[in-house]
């Protein structure tokens, strides 16, 4: 499947590390938007409908997992879920887990490792089949 088919949404209320995920990924011809917070990430997902959902689990007003089972709850969004995390939060990756987060990085992460990640994912052999439409 080539990049510019897969949607990848990118949530983090860091605008530097929102700016520099949307330049890669849109170099690696990703269709990319960015959400700064949980509710702008909500209203998003419902007109974008992303296949990879690249989600910080620290923000302020709504965290990541309450985004994801607010997402859940309302059905509204099928994609892929990759949990940025700092190192240590091993309950909060447990309680992702049980939404069925599979993917994680940690912060500070190396931008090679979430490419490759996010290419494993889309990838033909991956792991998760993305309903491309």
């Amino acid at each position: 499947m080539e990049p510019r088919n897969v949607r990848v949404l990118v949530v983090d209320d860091q605008g530097g590390i929102r700016q520099l995920l949307q330049e890669i990924l849109r170099s690696e011809d990703y269709d990319v938007k960015l959400a700064s917070n949980g509710y702008e990430a909500l209203g998003v997902i419902e007109g974008f409908n992303p296949h990879i959902i690249v989600i910080d689990m620290k923000m302020p007003g709504m965290n990541g997992l309450e985004v994801i089972r607010e997402i859940k709850s309302r059905d509204i969004g099928h994609g892929v879920f990759i949990m940025m995390t700092a190192y240590g939060e091993l309950e909060i990756v447990n309680e992702a887990a049980s939404l069925g987060v599979k993917y994680y990085i940690n912060k500070p992460f190396d931008i090679g490792d979430l490419l490759n990640l996010i290419k494993k994912i889309h990838s033909p052999d991956g792991s998760e089949k993305l309903n491309i439409s």
